[in-house]
């Protein structure tokens, strides 16, 4: 998955979940934060960042921060890029190798999933959720309360029940990773879901990418630890 116009800043300020205010070559400007997570620990003053800029003369931001340095770690925060990305590695057919039918934004009853795919005679629902939130080389979701994202792994569980198979992707947008695990001190009801899901026959996986300043894929399976 590939940006196009990149440039470089330096955070300042983040007035609210949608905007930051990043200095390029010095000169303050207002962008849209593609990430309406937390993002504390990467969206530091002074860290810097990368921007795309937009084609639109129309828009009210110029730019879209989609990532941030920690350290010398690199970091995707896009929160769109996660589904694009994967949506490229599936149609490689690395995890579903007889691969024959995929869709985005499959409804499912009154749910609407990441991804829908067949494969031979198994049929897949996929759910996909970016993660940003490192700490020691541990990646953990999510970095703030999601009813949503139980929502979906109750959801999940419901689609077994009905001869589906169900499959949660955590997507580590960065390398440098030992391994994966929910959340439990932000959100325990969330790593409860989850580990709820895996003894129901839910797939659980973790991948990290590979991260430049204008591209994200992935890599390598991360190992998954759900013991709290």
């Amino acid at each position: 998955m590939k940006y196009k116009k990149i440039v470089k800043g330096n955070f300042v300020s983040r007035p609210n979940r949608f905007v930051a205010n990043v200095a390029i070559s010095g000169k303050e400007t207002i962008c849209h934060v593609k990430n309406t997570g937390r993002c504390r620990e990467l969206l530091i003053p002074g860290a810097e960042v990368f921007l795309e800029e937009s084609s639109n003369p129309a828009r009210k931001t110029k730019y879209d921060l989609l990532g941030v340095k920690k350290g010398d770690l690199m970091i995707n925060m896009d929160s769109q890029a996660p589904n694009k990305a994967v949506a490229e590695w599936l149609k490689k057919k690395i995890l579903f190798p007889d691969l024959t039918y995929l869709k985005a934004e499959q409804k499912y009853g009154t749910s609407r999933f990441d991804f829908y795919l067949e494969a031979g005679e198994r049929k897949v629902f996929l759910e996909v959720k970016g993660v940003t939130l490192e700490e020691d080389g541990t990646a953990y979701f999510p970095d703030a309360p999601t009813q949503r994202g139980v929502r979906h792994i109750r959801e999940l569980i419901s689609c077994m029940q009905d001869g589906f198979e169900g499959v949660i992707l955590f997507v580590i947008q960065m390398k440098q990773i030992r391994q994966f695990c929910p959340n439990d001190r932000t959100h325990p009801e969330f790593g409860a879901a989850l580990r709820e899901a895996w003894g129901a026959g839910v797939k659980v996986l973790a991948y990290d990418c590979l991260v430049t300043e204008d591209s994200m894929e992935l890599d390598k399976e991360i190992p998954v630890v759900l013991h709290q």
